[in-house]
C-alpha cells in the first residue's frame, strides 16, 4: 500500500518541481462570443471615426480635386485609423484637427492593439483568466471534490448533477489532460493534478468543500488521498470508492466516513437478487435521481422532537443517527431527540439535495 517511505510528504518539494496545479472553470461565455467581440468593437471604433468624418466633412481638403465624397471619407477613415495618412486628404479646420487628435488617434491606438498587438493580446488574456481563477477560487465554498474523473467519478458527478447541483459547484481532480478537458466540456470547474499532493487540494478549496469523493481507481491511492484530506480538512466529509475488501478498513483508518464498494455490493445486489426479483430495482430507485422513491438525510426538526421514527409526516423513516449510533424504525429507543440526524425515504418529487 505505501506509496512513500516513512517521513516523505508528496506534495510538498515534488509539487513544486511539478509546477503549480492549475485552477480552471469553463467561461460562460463560448469561444466565439470573444472573436465577435473583438470584431464588433473594432467595426464600432471605425464607424465612430467615420461619421465623426462625414459629419464634419467641411473640415477636410482633397488635394487631388478638391471634393470631398463618401468614398472619400471612408477612404481617408481607413487610412488614418491604419497609419497617420498619406496627405493626399487633409483636416484644415481646427474642429477637424482636434477630432482627429482627440478621437481618431485613440482610435487608431486600440485597432493596433486589437489586430497587431496580438502578443500583447495573448498575456492579456492569460492575465484575466488567472485573474478570474483566483477570484473563483477565493468563493468557491460548499462545493464538491471528486478525486479522480474515470468511470466512477464521472457517473458521481453524472449523479450530483442529476440532483440538482450546478456543474460549476463540482469540482474535478485528475493528472490526466484529456480527463481534464472533458471535464471541463462538461461545465466542471477542474485541478490538474495528483490529489495526493497537498498543493493540488488545496487549489481545488478542501478546507470549504462540502464533500470529497475520491474515485480514482486504484485504492493504494484512494487511501493515500484520504490521508491527506483528513489531514488538511479533518471537518470535511470524505468518501472513498475501494475495490478490495481488505482495503476498507485502510480507507476507515485513513479518515473516510463512507466507504462503497463497488465490486462487493455488485455481488450482494446479484445475489439478493436471486432470491428477490425486485430488489435490485427497488434498490436503485432508493439510490438515483431516476426512481420513484429516495432515501433523504436530514436533520431532526423541531416541530418532530418526541415523535417516534415511523410517525414522521415528510417520509416513512428508516433510520436515525445519534452520535455514532444508528438506531433502526423498529428499536424502541427510535424516538426523535434534538440533534438526530433522520434517513428517510421519500417520493421523488420531494427529495431535494439544495
Amino acid at each position: 500500500m505505501a506509496r512513500t517511505k516513512p517521513g516523505q510528504r508528496r506534495g510538498q518539494g515534488q509539487a513544486r518541481a511539478e509546477g503549480a496545479p492549475r485552477f480552471y472553470r469553463r467561461s460562460a461565455l463560448p469561444p466565439g462570443v470573444g472573436l465577435a467581440l473583438r470584431i464588433g468593437a473594432t467595426l464600432g471604433l471605425i464607424g465612430i471615426a467615420l461619421a465623426g468624418h462625414w459629419l464634419d466633412r467641411d473640415g477636410l481638403r482633397d488635394n487631388a480635386d478638391g471634393q470631398i465624397s463618401f468614398l472619400d471619407v471612408v477612404y481617408f477613415t481607413m487610412i488614418t485609423v491604419t497609419t497617420v495618412g498619406y496627405g493626399d486628404i487633409v483636416p484644415v479646420t481646427d474642429r477637424a484637427r482636434l477630432f482627429d487628435t482627440f478621437i481618431v488617434t485613440p482610435v487608431r491606438i486600440f485597432i493596433w492593439l486589437i489586430f497587431f498587438g496580438s502578443a500583447y493580446s495573448f498575456l492579456l488574456r492569460n492575465g484575466w483568466e488567472q485573474w478570474r481563477m483566483k477570484a473563483i477560487q477565493r468563493r468557491l465554498s460548499g462545493h464538491t471534490i471528486i478525486g479522480g474523473f474515470g468511470a466512477t467519478g464521472r457517473e458521481a458527478a453524472a449523479e450530483l448533477v442529476r440532483r440538482g447541483s450546478r456543474p460549476e459547484r463540482i469540482v474535478v481532480v485528475d493528472e490526466a489532460p484529456g480527463v481534464i478537458k472533458d471535464a471541463i466540456e462538461q461545465g466542471f470547474a477542474t485541478v490538474q493534478g495528483d490529489a495526493t499532493h497537498n498543493a493540488v487540494l488545496e487549489a481545488a478549496g478542501l478546507a470549504q468543500a462540502r464533500a470529497l469523493l475520491v474515485t480514482p481507481g486504484r485504492d493504494d491511492t484512494a487511501v493515500l488521498i484520504a490521508l491527506t484530506a483528513r489531514r488538511l480538512a479533518p471537518s470535511v466529509p470524505v468518501a472513498v470508492a475501494i475495490r478490495e475488501t481488505e482495503n476498507e478498513i485502510l480507507a476507515r483508518d485513513a479518515g473516510a466516513l463512507v466507504i462503497v464498494n463497488s465490486v462487493s455490493f455488485g455481488g450482494q445486489l446479484l445475489a439478493g437478487s436471486s432470491l428477490a426479483p425486485r430488489m435490485a430495482d427497488y434498490v436503485c430507485d432508493l439510490i438515483t435521481h431516476e426512481g420513484e422513491v429516495m432515501l433523504r438525510e436530514r436533520p431532526v426538526r423541531r416541530d418532530e422532537i418526541g415523535l417516534r421514527l415511523t410517525e414522521l409526516g415528510s417520509g416513512q423513516g428508516m433510520r436515525l443517527y445519534r452520535a455514532e449510533r444508528a438506531i433502526g424504525f423498529w428499536e424502541a429507543d427510535a424516538v426523535l431527540q434534538a440533534g438526530d440526524t433522520v434517513l428517510e425515504v421519500v417520493p421523488r418529487g420531494d427529495a431535494r439535495t439544495g
